[in-house]
Formats: structure tokens, sequence, C-alpha cells
């Protein structure tokens, strides 16, 4: 109900349509991809490795949008582990002190970045701002994480 009233909202307002962030199966944190497309939406864009731009055009000469060159060209990352994260979700101001303070224990590069303004997270090399980990230019995980979590990583990184 609540997608509908923001469907009918966003015409009343005459905006071109609604975007929303999915993939390709049903993920946490991310809308469910077969209840999106049950409403209209359709996939116009996908980054790696599972994310997918979902949009409900309301004309057919609305323009289609697209993730920015960011999202797709992450080459120039740090090495170790990078961390890309907001205040979006209130867990973050707990849990990334606690990663970088265990990757500091463990002499383990650990690079944070605080996203805090729209230019910031629209130029991000994710979709996902609340919270994305990198390792080596590598995406790892867009869900937070707890201590016990980032010690599997660890143990799979031979870390």
């Amino acid at each position: 109900m609540l997608l509908d009233k923001c469907i009918e909202d966003s015409k009343e307002k005459s905006r071109k349509g609604l975007v929303i962030l999915s993939s390709k199966k049903k993920i946490g944190f991310l809308s469910d991809p077969k209840y999106m497309k049950y409403k209209g939406f359709e996939t116009v864009d996908t980054a790696k490795p599972y994310f997918e731009l979902m949009c409900l055009p309301f004309s057919e000469s609305a323009d289609k949008p697209c993730f920015r060159s960011t999202v797709h060209e992450n080459g120039n990352m740090q090495k170790g582990f990078v961390l890309y994260y907001t205040n979006q979700c209130p867990f973050t101001a707990k849990y990334v002190p606690m990663l970088e303070n265990m990757a500091r224990i463990k002499g383990i590069d650990f690079h944070a970045i605080h996203i805090q303004s729209i230019e910031e997270a629209q130029n991000a090399p994710t979709p996902f701002t609340t919270f994305s980990l990198f390792f080596n230019g590598e995406f790892v995980t867009h869900e937070i994480l707890s201590e016990k979590n980032f010690e599997k990583i660890l143990v799979s990184k031979g870390l």
C-alpha cells in the first residue's frame, strides 16, 4: 500500500517516474524485484555484483535513468578494505568504529569513507551508499557487519 501511495503522489506531482534499487533476487535491504515487476517497474541498468536499477516511467517518452560511470569503474580504489557509508542507517555509528578498531588491532588496511553530501553519494563507486565494503577494489557486501561477520570475511580473505 505504501508503494501505491508513493506512485500516486509522484504522478500527482507530475514526476517523470519512480526509481528504486533492487537485485536479481530478493536480498536484504533492497527492494523485492518480483514485487516491483508486478507493480510495473522494469530493470534499466545493472551494476556488479547484483544491483539493479528499476524504474517505473510515467510516460513512454521519459528518459531511462542509469548508474553513474563511477559505479562501474572502481579500479582506482585503495588497497585493503574500503568502506563507503552514510548516516542513513543509525547502526553505522556503532559498527563502523568497531570494524575500524578491529582492523587496526589486526594491522589490516581499512579505510572508512563517510559520505556526507549528495554529490559524494552520486559519485561513489557503489549504488548502495548506506554501507558498501570493498576489498582490493572488489565488492564484498552491502550488509552492515558485526565483528563476528567481519572476522569471517577476514578469514575468507586469508587475513
